[in-house]
């Protein structure tokens, strides 16, 4: 081993505490890129098993009654591989103990074969083949506590019928199981249920017909044709429009979860990165400094420019590599655990977790990469030293008096606050690095503290402004606006509005989108359309009201005309003028008012949905009565929804909060210890000078602390505005067709991240000025210059 790389352990030992503090801030980035990166890979992994080995249908349609004598003219469609006829539909259930009403999909389940597509993976008990026997999702029984042999009671159609489960299974058509209306699963209010295909014909009036078909396609199918095609056939039928797989409802929500994983892999991890870059080059830089007479005596050695330039590259690479196994070690935990966490919200029934081995060497190869663009000015500095010049001092450098200069003196400041401002203006580049490395701590903070506003905005919006009913009642058909009198005479309604929910397909120009259109009456108190400035607004008599991101998804403005294609009755194309925008973050919303659509539809008032609002002390007595009510498919209690989805974002917000706080704070220590070592031994002869003048240990420490907490009080609001940026470009990306997260940041965010980064730089800070307590007087004052 030759002289130069004993020197090159040696250094690394000296510099372990320091290597450290960077090599963690460095492990930060490792391991967010990999928890990101692995969750992503695990789940789209594991999905694209799921899906191809339960056979996973890739279109779908619905209509209201279909012969099956129509399925060769389905089968004859170029690409259609194979089909899955089946009769569906939604039930109120009667569970036990339980006195809310709770919902049921039931679809038909083959008695002699296992289906073809969408195939269940049976998890308990075994499959129905008796008229009252059925198979209920895992989650669902899970909730309610259900064992094979319970039994419960469903309105089938107006009949009702007591049902025992014989089996629970998973299937890769309800990874993400929401109900009609819901905004997050609810596993005990809503559940998946199969029943034998001849029971649910006879309970449903499908005998010989079906009213959902899902198909596979062959390699060389054109998607859009087969579309075409499919609507055409159903046309006739009821047809509700034919969809691909990446509009099903639970494959929609989890394709915007992985995209969102794979968008915040690409914007955290820089971050990190660049400040472990400044951190390593600051620290290079006093190093070589330092090493200017071993620098010298290496060269004159005959130790070329370029082994002494390798030489501080490697120390800079020896500290990479310990973040580098920090990081891939707490990466690859991270991500095993997150993405369990994923695999159990939604509904996998297994997990292929692994980290492909390019992710791991792309971390590595982004971690030493700006590792070494950090170090590697100081190493050609080290480099282009002569050995006459590296064995001499370095020169002091020369300072003008500016007039800052004179200004501190006519202010008649204390000598120790002109030493810290001094050091700060003479130094302008280290000091604006300095600062900068804490602003990007601070900025952790508020982009995670964003996530939570955010939030808490959406559920304001949507629970509190816009949905203010308890309740929606859901009607089997449409039912005339008279039937509203018969359902506030039910135990504990207090209030009922009418709304109405169609399928429709808008088109602007060559663009167009499927939505979900509703109508609502004017001046209408439980569901609204809040616009930016807080207030309802009510859909104008003759025009149509969109959502902001749906008018831009279309390319259309306020007063353009827009062709609104009706799934529902009789598929009829009519031309809307487009009234208004209004801000929305769930789903993409269209709006008209329910006499307009009653009067272009030229029908009678109808309602297929009623918004209640309901006396809790008679809630049990509601609940009993709907269950007895044929006319009924479905209610949905909208304060179970807020309050499962409340759990689940607290539940998720707490952990990214305190995932940021740690890394926020594992920043500032890396950045504060690491710049307040560098002042010490910089400015070790000046305060040793000032002890021996007769200032006080507190007096010295002030100028250490002082420097390093007023470039801290600095970095606040470039870390505000660098949080702001990283906040805005992460709610850019969580933008979806299902929902959108608004760019919310409050005064609070900011106050709780320069809270927090400033107290850890004053630790930090403090941790160093032990070190003035310990100092030799004597020993630094011999060091020379």
């Amino acid at each position: 081993m030759q002289a130069i790389d004993i020197k090159l352990l040696r250094d690394f030992q000296r510099l372990w505490l320091q290597g450290l503090a960077i090599a963690i801030v460095l492990a930060c980035g490792v391991a967010i890129l990999l928890t990101a990166m692995g969750m992503f890979t695990a789940l789209d992994d594991t999905r694209q098993a799921y899906y191809e080995r339960n056979r996973f249908a890739e279109v779908f349609v619905e209509a209201n009654r279909v012969p099956r004598t129509l399925l060769p003219s389905v089968l004859d469609i170029p690409g259609v591989q194979s089909v899955e006829p089946r009769v569906q539909g939604i039930a109120i259930l009667d569970l036990p103990d339980r006195t809310e009403t709770a919902l049921g999909r039931f679809i038909s389940f083959p008695a002699s074969q296992e289906p073809t597509l969408n195939i269940p993976i049976l998890r308990s008990g075994v499959t129905p083949e008796a008229a009252d026997e059925v198979m209920v999702t895992t989650a669902f029984a899970e909730a309610n506590g259900f064992e094979i042999g319970d039994r419960f009671h469903a309105n089938l159609n107006g009949q009702r019928q007591e049902l025992m489960i014989t089996g629970t299974a998973m299937s890769p058509e309800f990874i993400y199981t929401i109900g009609p209306g819901a905004l997050m699963p609810d596993n005990e209010g809503f559940g998946i249920i199969w029943m034998p295909e001849a029971a649910m014909e006879a309970a449903f009036d499908m005998q010989g017909a079906f009213n959902q078909l899902g198909l596979s396609l062959s390699a060389d199918a054109v998607e859009a044709d087969v579309l075409d095609r499919l609507d055409s056939l159903f046309d006739p039928y009821g047809g509700l429009g034919a969809y691909g797989r990446d509009r099903q409802v639970s494959d929609s929500f989890l394709t915007a979860e992985i995209d969102q994983l794979n968008s915040m892999a690409f914007i955290v991890p820089p971050v990190f990165f660049a400040i472990s870059a400044f951190l390593v080059g600051m620290v290079m830089s006093r190093i070589v400094t330092l090493d200017r007479a071993e620098i010298g005596l290496l060269k004159a050695l005959g130790y070329s420019d370029v082994e002494i330039c390798l030489h501080y590259l490697l120390l800079a690479l020896m500290i990479a590599l310990v973040g580098i196994l920090i990081g891939s070690g707490l990466g690859t935990l991270l991500a095993r655990a997150m993405a369990w966490q994923y695999a159990r919200f939604f509904d996998f029934p297994y997990l292929i977790f692994r980290v492909p081995a390019w992710v791991y060497a792309m971390s590595a190869f982004a971690a030493m990469l700006t590792t070494m663009l950090g170090a590697l000015r100081a190493a050609l500095i080290a480099a282009r030293l002569a050995p006459a010049i590296a064995m001499q001092p370095p020169a002091p450098p020369h300072f003008r008096q500016t007039v800052l200069d004179r200004l501190m003196g006519r202010m008649q400041l204390r000598q120790t606050t002109i030493m810290v401002l001094r050091s700060i203006l003479r130094w302008p580049i280290r000091s604006a690095l300095t600062s900068l490395g804490i602003a990007a701590a601070t900025a952790a903070v508020i982009s995670s503290s964003f996530m939570s506003d955010a939030l808490a905005r959406v559920i304001d919006l949507a629970f509190n402004q816009s949905y203010r009913q308890d309740a929606m009642v859901l009607f089997t058909e449409e039912r005339p606006l008279s039937a509203l009198a018969d359902l506030r005479a039910l135990p504990g309604v207090l209030q009922a509005e009418p709304q109405q929910f169609h399928s429709a397909t808008l088109r602007y120009g060559p663009r167009e989108k499927d939505v979900s259109l509703e109508a609502r009456p004017v001046g209408a108190e439980l569901s609204r359309v809040i616009g930016d400035d807080g207030r309802a607004i009510d859909p104008p008599a003759g025009g149509i009201l969109l959502s902001e991101r749906l008018a831009e998804q279309l390319g259309a403005m306020v007063g353009d005309v827009i062709e609104v294609e009706f799934m529902t009755g009789q598929r009829e194309i009519h031309s809307m003028v487009i009234s208004g925008l209004a801000e929305q973050y769930l789903g993409l919303g269209a709006y008209v008012e329910i006499g307009f659509l009653d009067q272009k539809l030229r029908r009678s008032p109808q309602m297929s949905v009623a918004n209640i609002v309901i006396d809790e002390r008679e809630l049990d007595a509601l609940h009993g009565s709907l269950q007895q009510t044929p006319i009924l498919s479905g209610l949905i209690m909208m304060n179970e929804n807020r309050r499962a989805f409340e759990e689940t974002i607290n539940q998720n917000v707490v952990v990214i909060n305190a995932v940021y706080a740690i890394i926020a704070v594992l920043i500032t220590v890396g950045v504060a210890y690491n710049s307040a070592r560098i002042q010490m031994s910089e400015r070790a002869r000046e305060l040793a000078s000032l002890r021996i003048l007769g200032f006080t240990r507190r007096e010295v420490s002030g100028v250490l602390i002082g420097e390093a907490m007023l470039l801290a009080v600095i970095a606040q609001p470039i870390g505000w505005l660098l949080g702001a940026w990283i906040s805005a470009a992460l709610s850019n990306s969580f933008t979806s067709d299902l929902y959108t997260i608004p760019l919310v940041l409050a005064p609070s965010s900011f106050a709780r991240a320069s809270l927090i980064v400033l107290a850890t730089s004053l630790v930090s800070v403090l941790l160093v000025r032990r070190r003035i307590d310990r100092m030799d007087l004597v020993a630094v004052m011999k060091t020379r210059e």
